[in-house]
């Protein structure tokens, strides 16, 4: 107990110091690398050989694994994914139809309770504006260095709604007698996303440290004493690996502005109602198309 005590004092110290030695006007630049690991498993079942498995993993990591740039200053911050050339016929990994969803810049005002995304979906731009989502973290005494940065430890329990799609799980994972397999085969249809479910909840652990005392972080990751260096949420981890102070060049923190603007909760309904027609469809097979062998 008397050593959670003095390192929360030593936090608290360190909070008031990093405060009064930060000038009036500032920006930073934090590095940050996503890692999201999917869990093929049975996914595609006896259709699916394990070298086209192999290469979907492949696709699913390059797409997975990426570099982003969070500049900030004392109320906003725009939350970009790094520049990179692609490799030729590397954009997407081929679902049929045309399936396309990307994230654009994100962009928060933790004074105005404000946030701004662009995503662009199946060829459409939306906009979301919206309010920022309060997480309820639970701070916590245990520490860790994170270069030069001594960071802290805090968790949450986030809702998910059934379009994060990066926080899928197979479904049943834990059913393994004959009875269960040969059931499953029965009902089995040619959907790989029924084999797939998302949780309705999900604990997020974040590591923020008190020297840099602003409540940003990546994603919709904020709220927090400190910048939010690190995170773990499901099968997603965002770490950050370099972090400039002042640069010599300060950048415009823009506003997203374009597409059509809807909310979060607008964004998911539209985004729920395309899968479930892509579903549909699957499900029907298409005239012509070749909607898979029957025996």
């Amino acid at each position: 107990m008397k050593s959670n005590s003095i390192k929360l004092i030593i936090s608290c110290l360190a909070i008031i110091v990093s405060t009064f030695s930060f000038a009036q006007e500032f920006q930073g630049k934090a590095y940050y690398f996503s890692k999201t690991t999917m869990d093929m498993g049975n996914f595609g079942g006896r259709e699916m050989s394990p070298d086209m498995k192999k290469r979907i993993e492949e696709r699913m990591k390059s797409m997975f694994e990426k570099t982003f740039i969070l500049t900030f200053n004392k109320e906003e911050s725009i939350y970009k994914e790094e520049e990179k050339l692609e490799a030729p016929g590397g954009g997407g990994w081929g679902m049929r139809g045309g399936m396309s969803m990307t994230g654009g810049d994100q962009y928060k005002n933790v004074k105005e309770n404000k946030l701004l995304i662009e995503q662009e979906f199946f060829g459409k731009q939306f906009l979301v504006n919206d309010e920022l989502k309060k997480l309820e973290w639970v701070m916590t005494a245990e520490t860790k260095q994170i270069g030069k940065y001594m960071a802290m430890k805090a968790t949450a329990v986030v809702e998910l709604d059934n379009t994060d799609f990066m926080s899928a799980r197979r479904r049943d994972r834990g059913r393994d007698n004959a009875d269960s397999i040969k059931a499953s085969d029965s009902t089995k249809t040619n959907n790989p996303m029924d084999e797939i479910e998302i949780p309705k909840t999900q604990i997020v652990t974040a590591w923020y440290t008190p020297q840099i005392p602003i409540n940003q972080g990546p994603g919709e990751y904020w709220g927090l004493p400190g910048l939010i260096l690190e995170v773990s949420s499901g099968n997603t981890v965002i770490l950050c690996s370099k972090i400039v102070m002042n640069p010599g060049e300060k950048e415009e923190i823009k506003r997203p502005s374009k597409g059509k603007e809807v909310t979060q909760k607008e964004y998911a309904a539209t985004v729920k109602e395309k899968m479930e027609e892509m579903t549909n469809m699957r499900g029907r097979g298409r005239p012509g198309g070749g909607g898979g062998r029957r025996n």
